[in-house]
């Protein structure tokens, strides 16, 4: 065979091969095709199974449980805060501030060596914590409120008084202006009362201003009891009087720099705690707002809608009557008033314009004459003699006559 003959062969023989494994990859592109789409649906079910597991880490994750562990406390009892399923107890001590930097150097040598003289004296862990709140005067408003409602009250028995004492005409002069000052006395009270209330509403209205609360959170552990045969009211018994002994003692050592200090009750605890959990809500709706609501109850016992609703029925017309009543006695107070006066300048008009008159002429005494202006008084006296006689004569014949009469 030729060289020519060779090189042909290989050659037929490489495109044989070639073609051989392009039909190789062919059917193995084929295969890759048909595996992938047997596998699509077990993908499918992957992708679902993957959704219910997340759905179902969604509702372990909301559950009652996850959300008392966010919380971080258990319940609070006995001026307690109680942690960690009863292993842990906490009380609290509220600090009230001072004012250090209006202090001379004297004064705060002297509470810097209290603070010291403190933390020496301190055998266990404490933390100190701040919270700042948004000043609430809800509570002095209702408080005013009912001393403003009091003093009104109060004040239409004085003004009652007073017109019965009038309309009685058995009462000297002196003693009606005694109370007729007593009324004036009251009612000032009542518009100064109406005046703070007023004041007191327009700055609630501003959530600018704020106050800091200091707190010492003073913590035990039953841990530190050697023997374990207790039952947990013994222990909950010997956390509080190991923490009250810890908190009096820190208070002790706190007065000596002028820092006055109060253990929290379970309601200012939970206070305490209602506004480090909410506080964007505490402004809106306080604590004392949702316990008054009874929302920690699920059974109540209510009266009827029909007798509450005439309860209060009842009582806003009590309200508006004693309104009423007060205004209508201030008013009738105002008219008696006006006509006494008008009824005394009508007897002492003719004295009020000799009074004028001779003012006018002391003015112009320059201008006319002194002989002239005195002639002028003098008759302006006699003047007022003789109406004064003319009066009285009056008043002895009426009375002349009506003797007359009557016999």
């Amino acid at each position: 065979m030729s060289n020519d003959q060779m090189t042909n062969i290989l050659t037929i023989i490489l495109f044989i091969m070639i073609g051989v494994l392009a039909f190789l990859s062919v059917i193995y592109i084929i295969l890759k095709v048909r595996e992938n789409k047997k596998q699509h649906p077990k993908e499918k079910d992957m992708i679902a199974g993957s959704k219910a597991a997340a759905s179902e880490k969604a509702q372990v994750e909301y559950s009652k449980k996850s959300i008392f562990s966010f919380m971080k406390f258990d319940k609070i009892e006995d001026d307690m805060i109680v942690r960690k399923n009863g292993t842990k107890f906490l009380m609290v001590v509220e600090c009230q501030g001072i004012n250090y930097d209006l202090m001379s150097g004297i004064e705060k040598n002297s509470i810097e060596q209290g603070f010291l003289q403190f933390l020496n004296t301190l055998k266990h862990p404490i933390q100190i914590y701040t919270q700042t709140r948004t000043v609430n005067l809800g509570s002095s408003l209702e408080t005013y409120k009912a001393r403003l409602k009091t003093i009104e009250n109060r004040l239409v028995t004085k003004q009652m008084e007073y017109n019965s004492k009038v309309n009685s005409k058995q009462y000297t002069e002196q003693q009606l202006a005694k109370e007729k000052m007593d009324v004036l006395r009251e009612r000032n009270l009542y518009e100064y009362g109406k005046d703070i209330i007023n004041n007191t509403e327009k700055m609630n209205l501003n959530k600018n201003i704020l106050r800091r609360h200091y707190y010492i959170i003073i913590s035990y552990m039953p841990e530190e009891i050697n023997n374990q045969n207790i039952e947990k009211s013994e222990i909950r018994d010997i956390a509080f009087n190991e923490l009250y002994t810890k908190c009096r003692s820190a208070i002790a050592s706190l007065g000596v720099c002028g820092i006055h200090g109060k253990i929290l009750n379970s309601n200012e605890l939970a206070e305490l705690l209602y506004m480090a959990y909410n506080r964007d809500d505490a402004d809106v709706y306080q604590l004392d707002q949702a316990l008054n609501a009874r929302y920690d109850e699920l059974y109540v016992t209510a009266q009827d809608v029909l007798d509450k609703r005439m309860k209060v029925l009842d009582k806003k017309i009590e309200e508006e009557a004693v309104r009423k009543a007060n205004q209508k006695l201030e008013e009738a107070a105002e008219e008696r008033e006006k006509e006494k006066e008008i009824r005394k300048k009508e007897q002492d008009m003719q004295k009020l314009i000799s009074q004028m008159a001779k003012m006018l002429i002391d003015e112009n005494e320059e201008l006319i004459g002194q002989d002239i202006a005195q002639r002028a008084k003098n008759k302006i006296d006699e003047e007022n003699k003789g109406q004064g006689g003319e009066e009285n004569e009056e008043k002895q014949t009426k009375t002349t006559t009506r003797r007359k009469k009557i016999s």
